[in-house]
């Protein structure tokens, strides 16, 4: 895979995260694309009209279907499991249900720049 041109799916139900997330992303210079989604549910629906997303980056509470619930049908779809998936949440908690369900990655909000960069540096191989 081409590290410098990644097209991310960013999933957060907070608009400011979402926001700073993509800043973040595209100032790295790796990143090409970044598309968002609101919600697990439309996230889902992205994922199933596309197969050239190279990364999700996850918040775990979010109405309509949270981040674990979708972790679990990403990983349950043959054409999505691959995807890396890096969870992104406010809540130190959720991280085992996040690794047991089959995050590859996970980071404490709020993100930095820098701890972004090297989780994805990690996960995308």
């Amino acid at each position: 895979m081409n590290k410098t041109n990644m097209i991310v799916l960013a999933v957060d139900d907070d608009m400011i995260n979402l926001k700073l997330l993509k800043s973040m992303l595209m100032k790295s210079g790796n990143v090409a694309e970044v598309i968002e989604a609101k919600n697990g549910s439309d996230a889902i629906g992205i994922l199933k009209g596309r197969n050239d997303i190279d990364l999700i980056l996850l918040d775990i509470i979010m109405p309509v279907m949270g981040g674990i619930e979708m972790l679990k049908v990403v990983r349950a779809d043959d054409n999505l499991r691959q995807l890396p998936i890096i969870v992104l949440t406010t809540d130190e908690t959720k991280k085992s249900d996040a690794l047991e369900f089959g995050a590859n990655g996970f980071l404490m909000k709020p993100i930095r720049s820098d701890d972004l960069m090297k989780k994805i540096a990690t996960v995308i191989v």
